[in-house]
């Protein structure tokens, strides 16, 4: 039995963004009962160059709601990148999650040969549907995933590798 452009994509991203929610409501938590202010967390870079860590959502976030929607060839919903708090990362979370839980298995199956076109600035990168999954969306989400889990861990929030990779 092959595997589908669906199975693929939509269920690893529910268990990446539930994965992320967790660590989150962790750093939430440990804000709390060390009474450090939360925007310290949500503010913090592992290097100067670096985004914080509200921005490290925000993409991996973008990530896979524009792969979920350019793979079932719909329109890609816009967020207006202004969280500041855990309580508003986490909503949109949440509605990154329902938006590609509503995105079906016959909306996304058979797009390993669609063509996905990205425009950054002046910079425009194609890929086929596949290698735009594969090559392209997954690895950009584990390393801003990978990303807001270090700067968390590197701020002393409690949280291990099971918090990143979740129940098996």
């Amino acid at each position: 039995m092959s595997l589908t452009m669906y199975q693929a994509s939509i269920p690893v991203f529910v268990r990446m963004l539930d994965n992320l929610s967790g660590i989150l409501d962790k750093a939430a938590a440990h804000a709390e009962a060390r009474k450090i202010d939360p925007a310290i967390f949500i503010n913090a870079r592992l290097a100067p160059d670096m985004f914080p860590l509200s921005r490290q959502v925000q993409i991996a976030t973008d990530m896979v709601k524009g792969c979920a929607a350019r793979l079932a060839g719909i329109e890609v919903p816009s967020y207006e990148d202004n969280e500041t708090t855990f309580s508003e990362l986490q909503a949109r979370i949440a509605k990154t999650k329902a938006f590609i839980e509503s995105v079906s298995a016959s909306q996304v199956d058979g797009s390993e040969e669609r063509k996905i076109t990205l425009k950054f600035g002046s910079k425009e990168l194609s890929f086929l549907g596949q290698a735009y999954l594969l090559d392209f969306v997954l690895p950009n989400v584990h390393f801003h995933l990978t990303t807001t889990y270090a700067i968390l861990r590197h701020n002393g929030v409690e949280i291990g590798k099971k918090d990143y990779t979740g129940d098996y």
